[in-house]
């Protein structure tokens, strides 16, 4: 039985609510995304639970989720038995006494619920993939890669952030005007120098597409 089968089996004695507070509670209906950019400390947690729902709102828009209130550099994101920062979230509000309330609340109400993952993930795991270490890329020493993560339910809903980067590129050729307001939105928790260059889709299947989306940026800084 795999990871996103343990919540398939349902007892035959169940209501109809029952079978939908099941369904709502199961990890296939969320997806996995992040915003990523550079700082020199990466690493970062707040408590500020509104501000983390403003984060959210504009970068998800009115589709329920998780809100983590956590930064991490994707080298803190996997632990050693393969459990990434999504998956943690998930088991943390899976293992509440009110878990049926949230999770139809996100399904029914679009709510946002915030988790700090920052207990569970306190020691650096370098993937197979080495790319951002300072000995592949010295420039990751200085311009240390971040990511904050999202877990949000899967909609045909366009998200805000394609929302507004389609928007700011049709009227003016970019976005940048969108992207630094989500840089201003995370200063709460991580002040200057942290600014945000992208948002993307974790796949667990292809981890190694969010290193690629730092290693994207080199040119900026004048690297190949």
């Amino acid at each position: 039985m795999g990871l996103f089968d343990i919540f398939k089996k349902q007892n035959p004695k169940e209501t109809k609510s029952d079978s939908v507070a099941a369904n709502n509670a199961s990890l296939r209906n969320f997806d996995f995304y992040y915003l990523y950019g550079f700082t020199d400390k990466p690493n970062a947690v707040s408590q500020d639970s509104q501000k983390f729902g403003e984060l959210y709102n504009l970068v998800i828009g009115s589709t329920g989720g998780l809100a983590i209130n956590n930064s991490f550099h994707p080298y803190f994101i996997v632990n050693t038995k393969g459990t990434t920062v999504w998956i943690a979230a998930f088991f943390e509000i899976f293992q509440r006494d009110n878990k049926t309330k949230i999770f139809n609340d996100i399904e029914t109400e679009n709510a946002i619920f915030i988790v700090d993952t920052s207990t569970i993930f306190t020691e650096i795991n370098v993937w197979p993939d080495t790319r951002l270490t300072y000995e592949k890329n010295p420039l990751f020493g200085k311009f240390v890669p971040f990511i904050i993560p999202f877990l949000v339910k899967k909609t045909h809903t366009q998200l805000n952030w394609d929302k507004e980067i389609g928007a700011g590129i049709k009227r003016q050729g970019h976005a940048s005007d969108y992207v630094n307001k989500i840089t201003e939105a995370i200063r709460f928790f991580m002040p200057k120098p942290a600014f945000i260059m992208g948002f993307d889709e974790f796949d667990e299947n292809n981890p190694s597409k969010l290193i690629d989306n730092f290693i994207n940026c080199k040119q900026m800084f004048g690297e190949e």
